[in-house]
């Protein structure tokens, strides 16, 4: 997951992002019966973390001070563009769950603040 936020306790707040988020789509996974999956997660999962049964998301954060408007620019390209690079779609706005839709005048699935 690449995304661009701001916050005065970011490792607090992605640590609440991640555990919420995991809880909510395990359960949803959980709940259909996705057994593929959930395996996977499972044999992920680190040793020393006792406390779970399954790994949803790759420990920490590699946070970047975003220090000038060029350099919002390259991040905002690199995350609209690993889509296309991985070969999930041909074109940046065709992946659903991008913000590229927004950049390019289309409906996105949540909105965005491009002013920045």
């Amino acid at each position: 997951l690449h995304l661009i936020v701001q916050s005065p306790q970011l490792d607090k707040d992605m640590a609440r992002f991640k555990s919420f988020t995991a809880k909510k789509l395990l359960a949803y996974l959980e709940q259909h019966n996705v057994k593929t999956i959930l395996e996977q997660l499972a044999f992920y999962k680190k040793a020393h973390k006792t406390d779970r049964q399954y790994q949803f998301w790759q420990e920490g954060i590699h946070p970047e001070l975003i220090q000038n408007e060029a350099m919002m620019l390259q991040k905002i390209e690199y995350i609209h563009h690993n889509p296309v690079k991985r070969g999930y779609v041909d074109q940046a706005v065709h992946w659903r769950y991008s913000s590229a839709r927004n950049y390019e005048g289309e409906a996105g699935l949540l909105d965005i603040d491009k002013c920045w």
